[in-house]
């Protein structure tokens, strides 16, 4: 069972794509498994033949536990993780000679998924009343919503009339809608950071005429070329992995009594997944990218986000992260630091403003592309005065680097 996240500690696996006896290959998806922050597909790390399978569909296994053994040809068998040692480890559904025809809810209320499991509990629920739509009869969210659902309807139609009320106000009517896994993770994350690092915003305002320059010249070819828009972002995220080259105390981890500054610089991109809440997968060793390289990156990743398609490893080792709320046209966001990272920089929206442009020969007022970048920090890491530097140097990198030869390089 693979790490989806660094507070993860277990998974369902939901589906196996193959069976024992099967010919994979290596990053052919090979299972699916949920956890409570993401549902995503686990690829073969090896090619071979399935030779076991441990872990059944709709079953819980905690991070590292074996699941499968992948047999190589003229080698030994490639182990899933390490063997099941405990039966706490996992969660199976009990076995009593021969199984009906459809298991229920109360036969798989054993091998509830975390999400489900949370739910249940939440609103203090019998699993065993809940009938299950999934495989062999387990229960899914989607089953627990429409339980409580119909109680709610059940409950109202049997309730005594009450006299009606003078007048009927139209706005007084609410709906109760439970949150999704990934909502819930978010919003535990958040309220953690929140409580746990002073936090302190900055802003900037860059001019962005260089980075318009380069995208008016290269949008239109790009956009064919490579089926996407070039946008903002991936201009910002290359700019910033310079600056927290020079200012590594923002490439950092806060751990009590020390700081940990990290050599590579992984930026992480927050992913609106609407109501659901968002994930945030992580671009590796950015300095090492090119702009093209980068804005590619960033394009799968968000639509492999969107579609619940990240691979584990894609949405771990983050060193500062990025949240890009511009496109809903905000002019100032004071993001929460994605912990145990120190720092987070939300880019908010480019509008045309007229500024004032310093020559030699005299000042003049000119419409220019400003954009707002604003930067929360944990203040127990650094002071302001370093926030603001590597604010400076950011917005020094937009406004002067020679973006039209970074898109061809």
């Amino acid at each position: 069972m693979p790490q989806l996240g660094e507070t993860v500690t277990e998974g369902v696996v939901t589906r196996w794509y193959k069976k024992v006896g099967d010919a994979i290959k290596a990053d052919e998806t090979l299972f699916d498994v949920e956890t409570d922050k993401v549902s995503t597909e686990i690829p073969a790390p090896v090619s071979g033949v399935i030779s076991e399978i441990l872990i059944e569909e709709g079953v819980t296994a905690k991070v590292g536990v074996r699941l499968a053994v992948i047999r190589e040809s003229g080698q030994a068998a490639q182990s899933l993780g390490p063997a099941p040692v405990a039966p706490a480890t996992i969660s199976r559904e009990p076995t009593s000679g021969a199984p009906p025809e459809r298991k229920t809810g109360l036969d798989a209320a054993g091998r509830l998924s975390p999400v489900v499991r949370k739910l249940i509990a939440e609103h203090g629920l019998d699993p065993g009343r809940i009938p299950g739509s999934g495989r062999d009869g387990r229960i899914t969210r989607d089953d627990v919503t429409a339980f409580i659902a119909g109680a709610a309807k059940s409950a109202v139609a049997s309730a005594p009339a009450a006299p009606a009320p003078a007048a009927v106000d139209a706005t007084a009517a609410s709906t109760t809608v439970p949150l999704g896994s990934v909502r819930k993770r978010v919003a535990e994350n958040m309220v953690k950071s929140w409580t746990t690092a002073p936090h302190v915003l900055q802003v900037v305002e860059a001019d962005f005429n260089g980075v318009g320059l380069a995208r008016r010249a290269a949008g239109e070819q790009w956009k064919q070329r490579e089926g996407f828009s070039l946008t903002y972002l991936p201009f910002i995220v290359r700019a910033v992995s310079i600056a927290l080259a020079k200012y590594p105390r923002l490439n950092a981890t806060f751990n009590g009594d020390s700081l940990t500054l990290h050599r590579r610089i992984n930026i992480g991109i927050a992913v609106d997944l609407g109501s659901e809440g968002l994930v945030v997968p992580v671009i590796k060793d950015v300095p090492d990218k090119s702009l093209p390289h980068i804005s590619r990156e960033i394009n799968e990743l968000s639509n492999r986000a969107r579609a619940g398609k990240l691979k584990p490893d894609e949405l771990a080792g983050g060193t500062y992260t990025i949240t890009n709320n511009g496109a809903f046209g905000t002019v100032i966001t004071a993001p929460i630091i994605n912990q145990p990272q120190v720092a987070i920089l939300s880019t908010d929206a480019i509008r045309k403003k007229p500024v004032v442009i310093e020559a030699p020969e005299g000042d003049s007022i000119a419409i220019r592309p400003i954009g707002v970048l604003a930067q929360s920090f944990d203040h127990r890491a650094i002071d302001g005065a370093y926030s603001a530097a590597f604010l400076r140097e950011v917005k020094t990198i937009i406004e002067s680097r020679d973006w039209i030869q970074a898109l061809s390089s």
